[in-house]
């Protein structure tokens, strides 16, 4: 798959490329760096391009997001996995769900966008918890976890990708 991802034109490779992170100027980036020689450079040059625009382009890739335990619409690549990575949820007893939506709201009232978390291989509980436990971050702590969790969702679907 890589020698597949190395030889797509420019534009095509930052189309595929935002399905794993939501933010043109990431994606940009790791097209640019084409060819690479094998899949650790790939995920490195996305970890720098990430680093370097502020954990990944912020709003734009915050707004790519459904919030926690909403099912994400659309038939795309990014849909997909949204739904999977959320897959967790689909066993959420009603008053965690509950939980989860009051906690939702209450984030983004705080914070001003949706609460962003690695959702692959968590439980509701553990999402649940996060969530009420971020409430209590300051605004410069939770951009920087903010920024962690959009790294970690990016080098999952980029690994997805290019596998």
């Amino acid at each position: 798959m890589l020698a597949w991802f190395n030889a797509l034109p420019g534009e095509q490779a930052e189309r595929e490329l935002l399905a794993c992170c939501a933010a043109p100027a990431w994606a940009r980036a790791v097209a640019a760096g084409r060819p690479y020689p094998d899949l650790a450079a790939v995920l490195a040059a996305a970890a720098a391009a990430g680093a370097r625009r502020g954990g990944g382009g912020g709003a734009a890739a915050l707004a790519a997001h459904p919030r926690i335990g909403q099912r994400p619409a659309g038939s795309g690549r990014e849909a997909a996995w949204s739904r999977q990575e959320q897959s967790g949820m689909d066993a959420a007893a009603a008053e965690v769900a509950a939980a989860l939506a009051a906690a939702n709201s209450a984030y983004e009232q705080r914070f001003g966008h949706v609460f962003l978390i690695f959702a692959a291989g968590r439980t509701p509980e553990q999402m649940l918890a996060a969530a009420r436990a971020r409430l209590g971050n300051d605004p410069a702590t939770e951009r920087d976890v903010v920024r962690e969790e959009l790294r970690k969702i990016a080098r999952l679907r980029l690994e997805r990708l290019l596998s």
